[in-house]
């Protein structure tokens, strides 16, 4: 598995940067070639150009939104076939007002070895910051 983290302070209240990191259509905007549909149990992301593409399946299987100053954690659980493993995204009130975003992924994608692991953390950190620069805006 590959893990990979990223975090972002935000200006936003800890609700606002929740509902916008967990409005998972938007998330397509800062993934290329991506668009992101779900029924709020599932988020299917989309990758490709044309016919050519994949889904990232996911299971929605922990959603507590933030608020009396306690966190909020949402956990998807990605079920393949091609990208499987889990990402954690939570949203916590800065002391200092704001809020923080802690983005953990740890994913496999099915047919590449071992070996590429680092280089994929690498990209996935690099794509996941946008999207949350994205999100956040």
């Amino acid at each position: 598995m590959t893990e990979f983290r990223t975090v972002r302070a935000t200006p936003l209240s800890a609700e606002e940067a929740w509902r916008r990191v967990t409005d998972w259509p938007r998330h397509g905007a800062g993934v290329p070639f991506t668009t992101v549909r779900s029924d709020g149990r599932t988020v299917v992301a989309r990758t490709g150009a044309g016919r050519f593409g994949f889904d990232d399946v996911m299971d929605l299987v922990r959603q507590e939104p933030p608020g009396g100053g306690r966190p909020g954690i949402c956990r998807l659980v990605k079920r393949g076939p091609l990208v499987t493993g889990w990402a954690e995204i939570e949203v916590r009130p800065h002391p200092r007002g704001g809020a923080v975003v802690r983005w953990r992924e740890d994913l496999r994608i099915g047919p590449l070895p071992a070996l590429l692991d680092r280089p994929t953390a690498w990209c996935g950190r690099l794509v996941f910051r946008r999207t949350l620069r994205t999100l956040l805006r």
